[in-house]
């Protein structure tokens, strides 16, 4: 199929749904599947935003701006993963941990509100990379409408782009949790370390960066074009003094870069 056909497939599926909940984390897949669905259902589409330690503020803001820009209903909701029974022992199923309790949370709002559908944002691509959480999402009985329809990563973002979205360029996001060797406790102080070592880098201009918290050392990662621009000494030495201040003894660049996944490398 083309693109345009793999669109209209997406349309035509949810089309067939009478009413949808929509886990939204403001980033490039949740907001074009959110806008896709509201374009075919209108007022039948609830989106659902969970706000927890491992989330961002700015994340959460985007997606605020989002639903109320285009008048979609909105409904926002605590889930402290830090809470959930062995999730800050950081094992390889936290991914499944974390879905789990978000799934669980959003079946009781769609059933008090009678809504029939829970939908998710995974794409083709999230099916090359280890991903526990699409685990819950089969148990929970989760659509993917993305998925069933074909669409990649890319082809997503160029749908966004024709559509107007902000979100058709904006960087990759995972959760802070990521951030951790599997098996490393994660804390809310470890989880504000990185949420602000991250913001310091977007503060000054990089786009597409990763924090990775081991123990004392931060590793940053940045995507392959911007790795230049790092390497400037009057910079590097004001990364260094914050991050110390952060709490990290040594700030180390990963020469790899940016990629997608990179805590599963070791798995």
């Amino acid at each position: 199929m083309d693109l345009q056909e793999k669109f209209d497939l997406l349309k035509k599926n949810l089309s067939a749904l009478d009413s949808l909940c929509i886990a939204f984390s403001g980033g490039v897949d949740s907001t074009f599947l959110l806008k896709a669905a509201y374009d075919v259902l209108g007022d039948k589409v609830l989106a659902i935003t969970a706000r927890s330690s491992t989330y961002p503020e700015r994340e959460y803001r985007e997606a605020v701006e989002f639903t109320k820009k285009y008048g979609i209903p909105h409904e926002v909701i605590l889930s402290e993963e830090l809470d959930v029974d062995g999730f800050a022992d950081n094992p390889v199923n936290r991914c499944y941990l974390c879905k789990n309790e978000l799934f669980e949370k959003i079946d009781e709002i769609a059933k008090a509100k009678d809504i029939s559908y829970i939908a998710e944002g995974s794409n083709m691509d999230d099916l090359g990379d280890y991903r526990p959480g699409l685990t819950a999402v089969s148990e929970h009985k989760v659509l993917s409408p993305l998925r069933e329809a074909g669409l990649t990563k890319e082809e997503i973002r160029s749908l966004s782009k024709e559509m107007g979205l902000p979100t058709w360029n904006k960087p990759a996001f995972a959760c802070l949790s990521s951030r951790f060797p599997y098996g490393q406790k994660i804390t809310k102080e470890k989880l504000e370390m990185v949420d602000k070592a991250e913001q310091f880098l977007l503060d000054h201009g990089f786009r597409q960066v990763r924090v990775r918290h081991h123990g004392d050392i931060a590793r940053i990662e940045v995507g392959q074009i911007e790795m230049e621009n790092f390497l400037n000494l009057a910079l590097m030495k004001e990364v260094q003094e914050y991050y110390k201040k952060l709490g990290f003894s040594y700030t180390a660049l990963d020469l790899k870069g940016y990629r997608t996944g990179s805590m599963n490398e070791t798995l």
